[in-house]
């Protein structure tokens, strides 16, 4: 297992994932991705924010991540890594990668000195959150965001689901 920044080489995998994760979506009755813009997931990449965990050299899931989520998670001065848009491999689905993901963000907060895992998710979806509180995040509730533009679509169809993992061991002086 290896995680490592997507490449612009990765892009067709990075979108046929969103694709099936879209898909998913749709089949369990939740509010699903949008087509994303291969501008936003371009400048992801020549920002090193966009991710993937490989498994066999395959590509078994990719996120993306920002450092800074003002609009929905509003000003604050927390030092927090945000996670979006995690979509694996249909493959490679139930070998708990986002446990992998979860390892990985300790790490980067760790090394970068932040005190939050944080992420997000559209709808009420019971079995997302108890997924998501397995590994170890807190469900902090719904927020209706007053403003969604610059957000992708999805943004503008149902509340959104507040997640955060603090970290014990960062120095947050």
């Amino acid at each position: 297992m290896d995680i490592r920044n997507s490449s612009k080489n990765d892009m067709n995998q990075i979108f046929e994932l969103y694709a099936l994760a879209t898909e998913y979506m749709k089949s369990k009755n939740q509010v699903a991705w949008p087509e994303f813009s291969r501008e936003m997931v371009s400048t992801e990449i020549k920002e090193s924010r966009q991710w993937k965990l490989l498994i066999d050299n395959k590509i078994a899931c990719i996120w993306a991540t920002t450092l800074n989520d003002d609009m929905i998670w509003g000003a604050n001065n927390d030092k927090a890594i945000y996670i979006h848009r995690i979509a694996t491999n249909p493959f490679f689905r139930g070998r708990k990668l986002v446990s992998q993901i979860v390892n990985w963000a300790e790490q980067y907060c760790l090394t970068e000195n932040l005190k939050f895992i944080r992420m997000d998710t559209v709808g009420l979806n019971e079995g997302l959150i108890g997924h998501y509180e397995k590994f170890g995040f807190v469900f902090l509730g719904t927020k209706k965001l007053k403003k969604t533009e610059g957000l992708p679509s999805h943004y503008k169809q149902g509340p959104v689901c507040l997640f955060e993992r603090k970290m014990t061991n960062a120095n947050t002086s």
